[in-house]
């Protein structure tokens, strides 16, 4: 492909529609003619300050145009992206550093009351001053602010290097470390290269209704691959205008939405939700929103029966969504509730658990990956401890496949709970839960109990829902041993715990679940 690079996609996007937006926040906008140019300037002042092919660079920072700056100039010039949370408590992000072996670190000064550069050199005792020396950190040399990067500058021979060098950087090198975890266990440290992530990317665009004409709003942080690869990789590559803006709030959001005449709406349900009821309470203008958005802010007639749109799947192993269908549009009846079909350039099949073999359409098993938009790699792991011999990757998710080719998710291999001797798939009891009334959100675990495991749901809700009235609904349509016997009513997910990379800390919901949690009595019918 011709844009199969950062240096390639930010010339050619510049060349096609230099005048277009490419990205927008409350307090700046760049158009692709700009950016280019900015990026290509920043990148001679980051090569000036010895930053090359193959320096990994951390980035610590909120989303904004800045970070979309920074981070296009360093790819383009081959550095690796290392995109690190703001979420990170100091020993986290030690141990992330640590993992990625970064050389360079760019952090924001301040945001949200974290000040990340004074907390880290207060927990390693050091001013962090260049050339950093630090046994705990032995590949770190260099600590900037956002600001100071942002101020680099290069004379002609720097921005001639930074020209040469991009021009050697190929589908093959690195781009990103991207930080993912699983529910437990440490955070681990995902390699993609250009070709892996920029196809990952554009494999689903068309799937996540992203065109050149489409304004996207994207909230999810670009240091998780929601962020970066459903936000700013998917605006570049489809020549759209990437909206952001570092705090969502309700009212503030909804100015910037009506104001931008924002087309699609990509951020989390729940914000889509308080967003609607705000919406009718203020009468903003969201007309311009199309079908593919989330659908609570879409009119009645514009919106999809529960379960006929696909729940875009993926994982950070896969850049993002690896299956999907069309988001404005109803699959077939057979594949409602699943995850739509593989998108191209990677090959799913559904595997026997214990020893691999491939088992037949409709047989739950764990789901394995393979082919070009996969993970090239991950920091400190062998390939042979992320690959089959036959080069799948396991994931570690169980699903089926049907005959038409539609993925069915089924929960995480190591979640699976036994009640009683039967099979519980957390997730299966979240999807049920998340479609009853007065429901906008579920988080299931299992508890110990003086009789064996416990099914354990934390819901968004309702202040009216009662755990004996989710109980009823749940009879419905769960069987009696899948449903909660204990319940956390909550009326937002703020609660929720979550870990560093943005995933259910399971531990911690627990230990929620414990302490505050209802005990109901089981059900008595077998059905």
């Amino acid at each position: 492909m011709p844009d199969d690079t950062m240096d390639a996609l930010l010339t050619a996007n510049a060349r096609a529609h230099p005048d277009r937006l490419a990205v927008i926040d409350p307090e700046c906008r760049l158009t692709y003619g700009e950016l280019d140019t900015a990026t290509a300037g920043l990148a001679a002042g980051l090569v000036a300050a010895g930053i090359g092919k193959g320096t990994r660079v951390g980035l610590l920072a909120p989303n904004n145009t800045g970070w979309v700056r920074t981070a296009a100039a360093l790819t383009r010039v081959g550095a690796v992206l290392v995109p690190l949370s703001t979420l990170l408590t100091p020993p986290e992000l030690l141990t992330q550093l640590r993992v990625a072996a970064v050389q360079v670190l760019i952090a924001a000064a301040e945001f949200r009351g974290h000040r990340y550069l004074d907390d880290l050199r207060e927990a390693l005792g050091d001013p962090l001053d260049a050339p950093v020396r630090i046994p705990d950190l032995p590949a770190l040399r260099t600590v900037w602010t956002t600001e100071e990067a942002a101020g680099l500058h290069g004379d002609p021979n720097a921005a001639a290097v930074a020209t040469n060098l991009a021009a050697t950087v190929t589908p093959a090198d690195p781009l990103t470390i991207m930080f993912t975890s699983g529910s437990r266990g440490t955070p681990k440290g995902v390699l993609h290269s250009h070709g892996s992530a920029l196809g990952a990317v554009r494999a689903g665009l068309a799937d996540r209704c992203v065109t050149a004409d489409t304004r996207l709003y994207l909230p999810m942080p670009f240091f998780w691959v929601g962020g970066l690869g459903g936000g700013v990789l998917s605006a570049l590559l489809a020549g759209a205008t990437l909206v952001t803006e570092e705090i969502p709030r309700p009212r503030e959001t909804l100015r910037l939405l009506e104001r931008e005449r924002v087309t699609l709406f990509r951020g989390w349900p729940d914000q889509a939700v308080a967003l609607a009821r705000e919406a009718a309470a203020t009468g903003t203008d969201l007309s311009a929103l199309k079908p593919g958005s989330l659908e609570a802010l879409l009119p009645p007639e514009l919106r999809a029966h529960p379960g006929a749109r696909a729940n875009l799947f993926g994982m950070t192993e896969s850049f993002g969504p690896y299956c999907g269908y069309p988001a404005d549009t109803d699959m077939p009846g057979s594949a409602w509730g699943s995850c739509g079909r593989p998108f191209p350039g990677t090959e799913t099949r559904i595997a026997d658990p214990a020893d691999g073999a491939p088992l037949p359409a409709g047989e739950i098993g764990e789901i394995l990956l393979r082919g070009p938009h996969i993970l090239r790699g991950m920091c400190g792991r062998g390939r042979t401890e992320l690959f089959t011999t036959g080069g799948f990757h396991r994931t570690g998710d169980l699903g089926h496949l049907d005959a038409a080719g539609f993925l069915f998710y089924h929960g995480r291999s190591d979640d699976m709970v036994k009640v009683g001797g039967a099979t519980v798939y957390p997730s299966e009891v979240e999807r049920a839960l998340r479609g009853l009334p007065r429901v906008r959100n579920a988080f299931v675990t299992d508890l110990p109990g003086g009789n064996g495991p416990r099914v354990a749901a934390a819901v968004i809700c309702t202040p009216d829902t009662t755990p004996g009235s989710l109980r009823a609904a749940a009879r419905e349509v769960l069987s009696a041993f899948k449903i909660p016997t204990v319940w956390l009513l909550l009326e937002s997910d703020d609660a929720i715990p979550r870990g560093g990379t943005g995933k259910i800390d399971l531990p911690a919901l627990r230990a929620l679940l414990s302490a505050r949690g209802i005990t109901a009595s089981p059900a008595r019918t077998t059905s």
